[in-house]
């Protein structure tokens, strides 16, 4: 790419995705001051929009699909982002330069995959011929599941849900669909919910916290099949029991979408594998978000993350890298997830850890935090409802610093100056 590309206004610009990455990405072109044209092709019809409320507070009515927007329209025109929506990229041809849709053909000098991921059916028996299956990963999905809902409440009934899957996804889905008073019971098949992302005391956490909303979690169940009988269906576990299930929500996880780089033959391993400006094994194309491999510089290995954040931050580091700028992506990795009023926020990733501690609020019956150590070394902390300890970590992690265990026997003690004791950790 010549140091200058962005600066002519003939330079063309192709995104594919028009996720918060994809969308994040062409206006910061814009404020770093590329000058050619840059367009965003989706394959999806509907407007750029936010995917957390999908689960949440558009699910249970308290937003409007006009607040889920990224942008205004006039902000597309006055940025000069052309949207292309309802558009499949279904060719990338490296050596021309060009993307195919069937549409047309498409020439660019700078290319940005944001192509996300999708959310994965799993392979059940009759799960193809299921009446009422959904998954929440676009607005279309949490449309269709809303009216669905809407449909049985018009005829007088509730309509009893079953969520495959005890991730965030289906936790939060969950916790929406009490609030608009549906029956709601959980499957899971390891043996307690958020297995892979969290300690045991914090599933044990929301669990109880399900339960005492009404829903009805079951763990250690591997579901099998979907049957309808008599009119009724069932979701159907490996021992036998049945759940008689209305609708059927699958939250059982993701499949990245990877296939348009690898027809590419780009280097593509659990994701598209991209340097630390986000330069896929072409120079000339970019890759961020969900579907992105990347070396994270805080854990000194390869990790891929779904967040929303993190798209947003490697878009700021694309478009800074096409305008000329130095940079390098080394960001703390970061969630969060709401759920009955109360916010769980993570930094860092626990995979690795050697031992927690676990710090409660004695004023605060709901305020907990699990930090995650290996040795003596913080890899990352759960704080629910305590925004202070999400900071601390924060901090720690961002800056390659030690924390004194002894510090986090409770909160109490850690929000004293004098018990936060950091140092570097080159010095241990």
């Amino acid at each position: 790419m010549s140091e200058k590309l962005f600066e002519s206004e003939t330079s063309r610009c192709i995104i594919v995705g028009a996720s918060h990455g994809g969308i994040s990405v062409a206006f910061a072109l814009r404020q770093f001051g590329w000058k050619g044209s840059i367009d965003v092709f989706d394959a999806l019809p509907c407007f750029p929009h936010q995917k957390p409320p999908l689960s949440k507070d558009f699910l249970n009515g308290r937003l409007e699909e006009s607040m889920l927007r990224l942008r205004a329209e006039k902000a597309y025109e006055k940025a000069r982002v052309n949207l292309h929506l309802g558009q499949r990229v279904i060719r990338i041809n490296r050596a021309e330069k060009t993307i195919d849709t069937k549409k047309g053909k498409w020439e660019y000098d700078s290319l940005i995959l944001a192509t996300g991921a999708e959310a994965l059916i799993p392979p059940i028996k009759g799960i193809a011929e299921a009446t009422n299956l959904f998954t929440i990963r676009h607005l279309p999905d949490s449309e269709k599941l809303k009216a669905c809902i809407d449909d049985f409440e018009d005829k007088g009934k509730k309509p009893k849900v079953v969520i495959i899957g005890a991730g965030y996804i289906g936790l939060e889905a969950a916790a929406s669909l009490r609030k608009m008073g549906v029956t709601v019971t959980i499957l899971e098949r390891e043996s307690r919910v958020l297995q892979r992302v969290t300690a045991p005391i914090l599933s044990e956490y929301f669990t109880k916290l399900h339960e005492a909303n009404g829903v009805n979690v079951i763990i250690s169940k591997e579901v099998s099949a979907i049957e309808t009988s008599d009119g009724q269906q069932f979701v159907v576990c490996e021992d036998g029991t049945k759940h008689d299930a209305d609708i059927v929500i699958a939250g059982v996880g993701i499949k990245v979408n990877k296939t348009l780089a690898e027809d590419a033959r780009l280097q593509v391993d659990d994701g598209i594998c991209v340097n630390g400006q986000c330069q896929t094994s072409d120079q000339n194309i970019y890759a961020l978000g969900d579907c992105v491999q990347h070396h994270s510089s805080v854990y000194q290995r390869t990790i891929r993350l779904e967040s929303v954040q993190n798209a947003m931050d490697q878009a700021n580091v694309v478009a800074m890298h096409l305008t000329g700028k130095e940079v390098i992506y080394d960001k703390v990795p970061w969630f969060w997830s709401d759920q009955y009023g109360l916010k769980l926020q993570i930094v860092g990733l626990l995979h690795g850890h050697t031992d927690i501690v676990v710090r409660k609020n004695k004023d605060d019956e709901k305020s907990i935090s699990v930090w995650y150590f290996d040795g003596n070394r913080l890899l990352a902390v759960d704080a629910i409802n305590q925004p202070k300890s999400y900071s601390i970590g924060m901090r720690v992690l961002s800056q390659n610093l030690k924390i004194d265990k002894s510090a986090l026997a409770s909160i109490e003690e850690l929000l004293k100056p004098e018990n936060i004791v950091l140092t570097p950790n080159d010095a241990l």
